[in-house]
């Protein structure tokens, strides 16, 4: 309801424009335009708190050309927090855009994309698929694409396709036989023809994600230090100007490619000033349509010191 005001009278928006921007009727958009006045949201301007983050997030849209941006009000220093405030918006915009009828899904690994699916309420279509974007660890973890993929499938009647490989194969030749196998090419194709991709994004430093989860070996992570790789995401690996980096390990993830990320709707969530870094380097690559982040890392984005 806040989104909508803000974009009809803030940001000078038709009621047909607010409904192309966010996914929903004309008569849904009338409607929630209609419950802020009568609950008093609109006076002379908009009566909520959460004013700056939404003015940060068409910040960020102008900045980095993106279809859609949400910005979490800051949760605090504790970095779960933040992963959880993210994976609230990111559930709200999930159930919103989940209820569109037939809609495949694709889905990324990580503790943000975890934290939505953990927060994900009120959504029941039988007609979506939730589809792995790339391979698994070989142990069950809440931020795996397998057990994502399980869960909301599980949440909203949904059915979930699972990618039957790692999340690294041990050299470039075993990644091309894995890609080679039947079952792993039907759920490919399947990751391919996702309407929407839902990504986290990783930093590559000694205390990342990928090697405390035992993915890559100390020396993996080390060497893409030295070649100057700072982010991650579905099994590739970036420098800071969004080109991938120049390492073996890009050759190693049986996963979908960049083609596939720059062909359908992206949405990466992250959180933390500490992922600005990682996240400019993804957003360089030209292939991300919308970004949910919370209101640290959006300041650190915009290279804002926080009011």
């Amino acid at each position: 309801m806040v989104q909508a005001t803000w974009l009809y009278h803030i940001g000078q928006m038709s009621q047909e424009e607010v409904s192309r921007r966010m996914g929903l009727s004309r008569f849904k958009v009338l409607r929630l335009l209609q419950d802020a006045r009568d609950l008093g949201l609109v006076r002379i301007s908009i009566e909520h708190g959460t004013t700056g983050t939404l003015a940060l997030a068409d910040r960020l849209m102008e900045r980095f050309g993106l279809t859609e941006a949400m910005v979490a009000p800051d949760a605090g220093e504790d970095p779960a927090a933040g992963r959880r405030a993210v994976g609230q918006m990111a559930a709200g915009w999930l159930a919103r855009i989940g209820r569109e009828g037939r809609l495949t899904i694709g889905m990324g690994w990580g503790r943000t994309v975890a934290a939505m699916a953990d927060a994900l309420t009120g959504l029941r279509n039988p007609d979506l698929c939730f589809v792995s974007l790339m391979g698994s660890m070989t142990h069950t973890s809440a931020t795996s694409p397998f057990d994502v993929c399980v869960r909301l499938a599980a949440l909203t009647g949904a059915r979930a396709v699972f990618l039957p490989a790692p999340f690294l194969a041990d050299t470039p030749e075993d990644a091309a036989l894995i890609r080679g196998q039947r079952l792993v090419r039907e759920a490919l194709e399947a990751a391919r023809a996702a309407e929407y991709m839902v990504i986290s994004v990783g930093e590559c430093t000694r205390e990342a994600l990928l090697q405390s989860s035992g993915i890559l070996t100390p020396d993996e992570a080390a060497g893409l230090i030295a070649v100057g790789a700072v982010a991650d995401t579905t099994g590739k690996f970036f420098a800071a100007d969004g080109s991938l980096a120049p390492t073996e390990l890009n050759l190693r993830a049986p996963s979908i490619d960049l083609d596939d990320l720059h062909r359908s709707d992206v949405v990466v969530l992250s959180s933390g000033a500490g992922k600005a870094a990682a996240l400019r380097a993804v957003l360089a690559a030209g292939f991300v349509n919308r970004l949910i982040v919370d209101e640290p890392l959006a300041r650190a984005l915009l290279q804002e010191e926080a009011a």
